[in-house]
């Protein structure tokens, strides 16, 4: 059966809620933004309120709709109670995005300590199979949803001295089909986002250090590293009506670095 869907309503997020982890800066900014400004009302969450708070107030200002939520996905109580904000407060909930990551450890994976190792899986696994349960229970209330777990180029290929980051984002990729295969009787559809090396805080120690982004370069066929917003549109699109049929996907957003 052909889907009767006009091309300029497919990508409009009006009356939609949307949920982004880790949005007070970097890529989970980039992707409130452009949520907001396909008409979603986007509730930004992070650890502390206060960065989020900043760009949802930036969001608001150029005409979207905004509010912040302190939520740290590393702590499962702190997940309940913004689940039950949600609820709450909206009722629904029609997209998720698990963007809210750490990378404690930088060096040789066999240096790595228990409490590195703990808190990388405790944030980047536990956090976002937590987040993607509650997310998906609440959506299937709804009658369906959206769930983009943003993983990483690095869970195809581990980085040198990324190894616990790079484990947990496979495990991303990994959960992001389990959930789809579950979800899909409910109306959830869950995918992944794959980033390439991209322009934030998170990614400084990279990008600051010239010897070690020149050799990461070279691995990039278009020899720049992204920036925020060349995220937003691939996260828009799995969000979004156009991606109706499209569940338990990996998008890469790389600059051609997993071409093999």
């Amino acid at each position: 059966m052909e889907r009767n869907v006009e091309r300029k309503t497919q990508f409009d997020l009006s009356g939609r809620i949307a949920l982004v982890t880790g949005a007070s800066r970097g890529i989970g900014a980039a992707i409130a933004r452009s949520l907001a400004a396909a008409g979603a009302h986007v509730v930004l969450s992070s650890r502390k309120i206060d960065g989020c708070q900043s760009v949802a107030d930036g969001i608001v200002a150029a005409g979207g709709s905004a509010e912040a939520l302190a939520c740290h996905i590393g702590d499962l109580d702190e997940i309940a109670a913004a689940f039950a904000r949600l609820e709450e407060r909206h009722g629904r909930l029609d997209v998720l995005v698990n963007n809210a990551a750490t990378n404690p450890h930088f060096g040789p994976l066999i240096d790595t300590d228990l409490t590195a190792f703990q808190k990388t899986v405790d944030v980047n696994i536990r956090g976002y199979f937590f987040m993607s349960a509650g997310g998906a229970r609440l959506m299937a209330k709804g009658g369906g949803g959206s769930i983009i777990n943003v993983a990483s180029v690095n869970a195809v290929i581990p980085a040198v001295n990324q190894g616990i980051y790079s484990i947990t984002k496979a495990a991303v990729v990994s959960m992001t089909k389990a959930f789809a295969k579950e979800g899909a009787a409910a109306g959830v559809r869950v995918n992944a986002l794959l980033p390439g090396l991209t322009d934030t805080k998170f990614a400084a120690a990279l990008i600051q250090n010239k010897p070690v982004l020149d050799q990461a370069l070279a691995h990039v066929p278009m020899r720049r590293a992204a920036q925020p917003d060349e995220m937003a549109g691939a996260v828009l699109y799995l969000a979004s009506d156009a991606a109706s049929y499209t569940t338990g996907t990996c998008l890469n957003v790389d600059g051609g670095y997993l071409i093999a």
